[in-house]
């Protein structure tokens, strides 16, 4: 009886394993081509406008992206400089086939996690989130030679009264000539 169990066991296994190598490679979704705009290194520069999430002032920062896990994800890093000092963040986004948007996981160093819904239309990007009970949008729009962009960024209580907090241009750093 034993023998038969261990033959039992060896031969779904080989089957499984046999059918595991035949099983097509997945690929990404096409609709993450979308986000290869953003790879590379970008700087930016903006001002934050007095209002409910604090007293304003201007703004720097770097972001670095990169495609990840097979291209099925892009990883963003980035460095913002602003009245509160200095943030580092790690940010992640991939296609969701089934809401047929994008979703961002965003963290920084001062323990914040934001989830964000980012929708793509030609050259702008909307990107939604909750900041506690205010929901907050930001649209950006690219240049038409992807190089270039602003953000704005606006805040509401109640998603039809839309106040201005922030707006900043985005510029793509060129790759290090190759030696």
């Amino acid at each position: 009886m034993r023998r038969i169990t261990i033959l039992l066991f060896l031969s779904v296994f080989c089957f499984a394993t046999a059918m595991q190598a035949q099983a097509p490679v997945p690929k990404p979704d096409p609709e993450v081509k979308k986000l290869l705009p953003q790879l590379g290194d970008w700087t930016y520069e903006g001002e934050a406008k007095p209002g409910p999430l604090g007293p304003g002032g201007k703004y720097t920062g770097e972001l670095t992206c990169q495609m990840i896990l097979g291209g099925f994800f892009m990883q963003c890093r980035g460095t913002h400089k602003g009245l509160s000092g200095e943030t580092r963040s790690l940010m992640f986004e991939g296609y969701d086939p089934v809401n047929k948007n994008f979703s961002i996981g965003n963290y920084n160093d001062h323990g914040t996690r934001l989830s964000e819904v980012l929708s793509i239309t030609g050259n702008t990007w909307t990107y939604e989130w909750k900041l506690g009970v205010q929901q907050v949008k930001g649209t950006v729009i690219l240049a038409p030679d992807l190089a270039s962009g602003t953000f704005k960024t606006e805040i509401s209580a109640d998603g039809k009264t839309w106040t201005p907090v922030g707006e900043s241009r985005y510029t793509k750093v060129p790759p290090a000539p190759k030696k």
